[in-house]
């Protein structure tokens, strides 16, 4: 059964027996907190220049064919 939304249910509802009703939240909380990096927030202008990067570079064809 495993790979199923059945599955899913039935191994959601055996953890939450099994390690309490809050189990998704300690597990999310703990990922948050061992994070260190930052992410783009942690350096604004190398975040500008990526995005202004990305938005030059356009996915479209030039109408002009």
């Amino acid at each position: 059964m495993a790979g199923t939304k059945l599955g899913g249910k039935a191994a959601a509802t055996t953890n939450k027996l099994k390690y309490g009703a809050d189990f998704y939240a300690k597990i999310g909380a703990k990922g948050g907190k061992i994070g260190r990096t930052g992410g783009f927030f942690a350096n604004r202008e190398l975040a500008r220049s990526a995005g202004a990067k990305g938005g030059r570079i356009s996915r479209r064809s030039s109408k002009i064919n």
